[in-house]
């Protein structure tokens, strides 16, 4: 009895430590090119603060293009099968759709001010994706057969930054399946490839995920700018060591400064929250903006969510 005990409690340590240094896998999200939208004619124009914008539209690709729905799926397919999460376009949309309502009833307290936010943005933070695959593929024919040339990049969704890629052209082939041209080009890239996204993906585990932080000062603020003076500190001091405090190795940078306005690029913040939740630019930046209303700063702020990796917060006002 004593024996099995031994045996069992074995191989519970053994599966508890096979499970322990699993490494976590990065949320994918496939999406096409911004390229391959335009040329298909799958944009829309988007007011981004009263300029003009075209940008592409997901949901119109999806129910014009049958190959694009074959494509992510079939890309969706071999990252599954390699280990890696999945987050659908399709289904993100539809989530999308049913919260739009809502956001377009919701206003600033003081200004009846509305959301600003990019329907790509709206997607990447509905999705929680960590990276994006950027998909465009071109079908080449040669006489009976056919051949495709394939571009796949991995977006961090955050930074936008390029942060793995592969592209080729397939050997030509009888098939006129889309998805099966592709699979056959991509096949021998695709363990680089996924090798690639998880170091990526290990260096934001370890060393913070990259986001920027913009900070503004409200015209009818009264006093209170970026030089206000703290016991002795100017504010964007203060703000300095907050952020050497509260960021991944203390790393971040100031890349431009006035008494008005304050730029924080390359700003590692961690993965997750406290409480297990994935953490993005807002969500940290609303720690800052506690942090500044509290005694003895007592700073009225607004947070305006620019997107998974960007905020903006303003000082003054709410």
């Amino acid at each position: 009895m004593k024996k099995l005990r031994f045996i069992i409690l074995c191989l519970a340590v053994s599966i508890c430590c096979g499970v322990a240094g699993q490494a976590k896998r990065p949320k994918l999200m496939v999406v096409p090119s911004d390229a391959w939208c335009k040329e298909h004619g799958y944009t829309q124009i988007f007011e981004n603060q009263g300029s003009a914008e075209e940008i592409s539209d997901y949901k119109a690709a999806l129910q014009g293009d049958k190959n694009l729905n074959n494509v992510i799926s079939k890309i969706n397919i071999l990252m599954s099968d390699r280990g890696f999460p999945l987050q659908d376009l399709q289904q993100s949309i539809k989530s999308i759709n049913n919260l739009s309502a809502e956001d377009r009833l919701i206003q600033s307290k003081n200004n009846n001010a509305s959301i600003q936010e990019s329907p790509l943005d709206r997607i990447r933070r509905t999705a929680k994706a960590d990276i994006i695959l950027e998909v465009d593929w071109t079908v080449n024919t040669i006489g009976p057969k056919q051949s495709i040339t394939y571009n796949l990049r991995g977006l961090d969704a955050y930074s936008n930054k390029q942060v793995a890629g592969a592209q080729g052209t397939g050997a030509p082939s009888f098939s006129s399946e889309v998805a099966v041209l592709l699979e056959e080009a991509v096949l021998n890239n695709m363990d680089n490839f996924t090798a690639t996204l998880q170091q990526h993906f290990d260096d934001i585990l370890n060393n913070g995920r990259e986001i920027v932080i913009d900070i503004r000062v409200f015209d009818n603020a009264e006093g209170i700018d970026l030089e206000w003076d703290c016991d002795g500190y100017e504010l964007t001091e203060v703000i300095d060591n907050w952020l050497a405090e509260n960021t991944v190795n203390h790393v971040f940078n100031k890349s431009d400064a006035t008494e008005t306005m304050t730029l924080y690029d390359q700003v590692r913040i961690p993965l997750y929250k406290a409480n297990g939740m994935a953490q993005d630019a807002e969500g940290f930046t609303r720690e800052l903006m506690r942090f500044l209303r509290k005694a003895p700063y007592n700073i009225p702020c607004k947070v305006v969510n620019r997107g998974l990796g960007r905020c903006l917060l303003i000082l003054g006002d709410k």
